[in-house]
């Protein structure tokens, strides 16, 4: 397996890897979801959490929001990432209701309205989360990911690099996203697990 060096190759990858996912059709896009539910109820992460950000997907993103009516049934606090205003690619996580009032950010995602966002009683630092379910472009069997490209998350959860209260980082994806091996960089946050609709990864 050669070894992605170059910005070049990681950006076909990324290409590459995004139309894989965007491919998949509605029907399969459906029974993904299903799959990758059943998979995070099984984990003892999901299982204790009280406090979880997921997010909603584009793009043939695999969907975790099923998992919502699940999580509110056990009267877990449901969390959204958003764009923050004014701050170069990083985010704000924002309790997430039925009404809370959403509005499309920069990219066409659906997020909700930043004047509610604002309110502080209605979001919670990074570190204050139990668990982060994170979307990835693609991801190896050492449970290393390839985000976006934005780097919103790896400045989001800087902090996780330093002693002090951490939420347990849930990659998500399709199976079919998974390659060989990924380059790790000094900045990529590691995460506890990748899980997709057919298996769980741990590092290591």
């Amino acid at each position: 397996m050669h070894s992605l060096h170059s910005a070049e190759d990681k950006r076909a990858l990324r290409r590459e890897l995004r139309r894989r996912r965007q491919s998949l059709s509605p029907r399969e896009q459906r029974d993904a979801a299903h799959r990758l539910c059943h998979q995070l109820k099984r984990l003892p992460e999901i299982r204790r959490t009280r406090r979880i950000s997921l997010y909603l997907p584009v793009m043939g993103e695999i969907d975790p929001t099923l998992l919502i009516p699940w999580l509110r049934k056990r009267g877990v606090a449901v969390y959204l990432p958003v764009l923050r205003p004014l701050s170069h690619n990083s985010l704000w996580f924002v309790a997430y209701h039925a009404n809370t009032p959403m509005v499309k950010n920069r990219f066409g995602i659906a997020e909700p309205d930043t004047r509610f966002a604002a309110k502080h009683q209605r979001r919670l630092p990074a570190w204050a989360l139990d668990t982060v379910i994170l979307p990835l472009v693609g991801f190896d069997a050492q449970a290393n990911r390839m985000g976006m490209g934005g780097g919103f998350y790896d400045r989001s959860l800087a902090f996780m690099r330093r002693p002090g209260p951490k939420p347990t980082l849930l990659g998500v994806a399709h199976a079919c996203q998974q390659v060989n091996a990924l380059p790790v960089e000094p900045w990529d946050i590691p995460l506890n697990a990748v899980v997709s609709d057919q298996h769980i990864v741990r590092p290591g």
